[in-house]
């Protein structure tokens, strides 16, 4: 019979599975202490994000552990890539069901090490609790960014070009296909959104390469027409894309052609943890210049006067508005 984590009690559930997972970050202490401490680099900002992700909202109960445990440290990695900041350290806080299998936090401790060692990073500290209710995760991660460079939501101006990561549409796709509301594509396909779903990619190596070019920049979590009116809130603005030069993955393309309503899925669907950024119209070739056969870089539109997100067809008409993207309350 599968242990339950009830029966090991708190200390002993860190001692196995967390405390580890700090033994290459000196300022934790090996998570004995209330406090970490670590020194921020001369010359660095420090930046800070936190995110809460909640069982059956941001993740499905039936997710494989692992994937559960990359998923909160990846959501948080993205905001640090927004921000243009490089990786440094996260706080772990967790509030498991009392009757949680043991081994689906040994399965969740194996995620976070996996990914510490993709992305450089360690756990600096955290909690943990039982709940009556769902599985609860949160991430506080830190990152550092060269004084005074550090990237923010506001900063785009009328003329700047919207450029944004890799595809879009592939996590809310995925959604749907694990919940069985997409039809019509191949096994491969399905897998592929799947996993974006899943498993986001956070643009870490692309984020600190930003400052200096970019004027302002967000990830594309609530979706992205929700995410690019963030950015022009923030900076004062409007803006306009054109939604035939929205990069898709093969997949979404496919399901695209499939079904035409799906655009608005795709636009604003969330879960992508794409980069979104605004680059000064002189700016946008040495930004395009920055992507790779893995991560590429498309220009999809371009900031102007006034307030609100424009996204038209290819004669020019415009969109109805999409949903909002996702929002809490």
């Amino acid at each position: 019979m599968p242990s339950t984590a009830s029966r090991a009690g708190e200390f002993e559930l860190i001692a196995r599975h967390f405390a580890p997972l700090a033994t290459g970050f000196p300022g934790a202490f090996g998570l004995g202490d209330d406090t970490a401490r670590f020194a921020v680099p001369a010359g660095r900002d420090l930046v800070v994000t936190t995110d809460t992700l909640i069982e059956d909202v941001h993740f499905l109960a039936a997710d494989p552990p692992d994937l559960v445990a990359r998923k909160c440290l990846r959501v948080n990695l993205s905001d640090l890539a927004a921000a243009g900041a490089v990786p440094l350290a996260y706080q772990l806080a967790t509030a498991w069901p009392r009757d949680v299998d043991e081994a689906w936090i040994a399965a969740f401790a194996r995620g976070l090490a996996a990914d510490q060692r993709e992305f450089a990073i360690g756990l600096s500290g955290g909690d943990t609790a039982a709940t009556p209710g769902p599985k609860t995760i949160t991430v506080t991660a830190f990152g550092t960014v060269a004084a005074g460079t550090g990237l923010s939501r506001a900063g785009a101006r009328p003329g700047d070009a919207i450029l944004v990561s890799g595809t879009i549409g592939d996590g809310a796709l995925g959604l749907l296909g694990i919940r069985g509301a997409l039809a019509g594509l191949p096994p491969d396909a399905m897998i592929f959104l799947a996993e974006r779903y899943r498993l986001p990619r956070p643009r870490c190596a692309l984020g600190p390469r930003l400052p200096g070019i970019a004027t302002a920049a967000i990830d594309v979590s609530d979706g992205l027409l929700a995410d690019l009116g963030h950015l022009c809130e923030r900076s004062g603005c409007g803006a306009t894309i054109e939604a035939a030069e929205v990069p898709l993955s093969p997949p979404a393309r496919a399901a695209l052609a499939a079904d035409a309503g799906l655009l608005d899925t795709i636009l604003g669907g969330g879960d992508d943890y794409e980069l979104l950024f605004a680059v000064p119209a002189a700016e946008v070739a040495r930004a395009l210049a920055l992507a790779t056969p893995d991560v590429p870089l498309t220009a999809i539109g371009r900031f102007e006067p006034g307030r609100g997100v424009r996204a038209l067809r290819a004669d020019g008409t415009a969109l109805p508005p999409a949903a909002g993207g996702w929002q809490h309350f």
